[in-house]
């Protein structure tokens, strides 16, 4: 912990002197922002010098005080004018990144970020690959497991069609019905959501928005005819399925939910969906009530609190939750 502590304190040094780049910051500003001594701070900075961070020291005119500076010539020539920490920071966040990419654009995720780090001195990236020791992060577990090398290809081609408003045909496989089907579409948007890429296109044999798993689409051609977006389907919204705690795209309802106070700290310290409203109940419980589609999603999400959640409305979803809690009564039991 000693090690991981010194590298946090050696990043928090950059970012102050940064920060002041046009002032300059003492070192006892830095020991103080630190809470260790000045002894610290001066190795501190012997250590980012070393490692090939332009700083330079200075002593000011008005005060006598020697004031340390980032040296603004030597990160001039840093990608897309990014300033020494900035670029620091999304070469340290790469790893956040690569988790949360989507299959088809991983490839080019770690392209962009090794053209990043070669503004980065090889001390620099060793000092900068310490700091995941201090953050770690773990892989989306809904992640698709054997992507198919075809995804970036019908990815790209489903981009084209969205961007250029072309109509196009895609022969999909259903996970429900089990059967394969080819469908004339019209491309309105891709969405990245729970590890899987997800194409949003009007059919007009159903006259609705459907939504198509990319994993599932096994060919995608595009036609020479254009379409114009349905305007009773209204604005897609900004955000991917906002009214599912899933991958849906069914109208909102009003649901509410109880918890026991077991999970009841659990459940109110996180945001589930923006809609949510939670109030206390008797006995230290609380209920939260969403504005969410009744999907598998949200059944799955009650269920994961096994007998703490119980549904107050609506009723045809609580008949749902509690056949299901008998049917997997009637499995154990069995």
């Amino acid at each position: 912990m000693a090690r991981n502590a010194e590298v946090i304190r050696q990043w928090t040094i950059l970012r102050e002197i940064e920060r002041a780049r046009v002032t300059g910051v003492t070192i006892d500003e830095l020991a103080v922002q630190c809470d260790v001594t000045t002894r610290t701070i001066r190795r501190d900075l012997q250590a980012l010098e070393e490692a090939g961070f332009p700083l330079f020291d200075d002593r000011s005119h008005d005060d006598g005080k020697t004031r340390w500076r980032v040296n603004g010539q030597a990160s001039k020539g840093l990608a897309a004018g990014l300033t020494v920490s900035e670029l620091c920071a999304l070469y340290f966040s790469r790893t956040l990144l690569e988790s949360l990419a989507g299959t088809p654009f991983r490839e080019d995720v770690e392209s962009a970020f090794e053209k990043l780090a070669s503004g980065l001195t090889p001390h620099m990236r060793q000092f900068l690959d310490q700091l995941p020791r201090v953050l770690a992060t773990k892989a989306d577990p809904m992640r698709r497991r054997g992507a198919d090398n075809a995804q970036p290809r019908l990815v790209a081609r489903a981009l084209e069609a969205t961007l250029q408003q072309r109509q196009a045909t895609i022969t999909y496989h259903s996970k429900s019905s089990d059967r394969t089907k080819t469908y004339l579409v019209h491309p309105y948007r891709l969405a990245y959501a729970q590890g899987g890429m997800y194409l949003l296109a009007y059919v007009p044999e159903y006259g609705e928005v459907r939504t198509f798993a990319v994993e599932r689409i096994q060919d995608l051609s595009l036609l020479e005819e254009r379409f114009t977006p349905d305007v009773s389907y209204g604005e897609l919204p900004d955000t991917a399925f906002p009214h599912s705690l899933g991958v849906h795209s069914g109208p909102p309802e009003r649901v509410e939910i109880a918890f026991e106070p077991a999970v009841a700290d659990y459940v109110r310290a996180r945001e589930w969906h923006p809609s949510q409203q939670v109030r206390d109940t008797d006995g230290g419980g609380i209920a939260v009530t969403l504005d969410v589609c009744l999907d598998r999603a949200l059944q799955s999400w009650i269920l994961s609190f096994g007998p703490f959640a119980r549904v107050l409305t609506p009723d045809r979803l609580a008949r749902d939750v509690a056949e299901q809690f008998e049917e997997a009564r009637a499995r154990y039991a069995s």
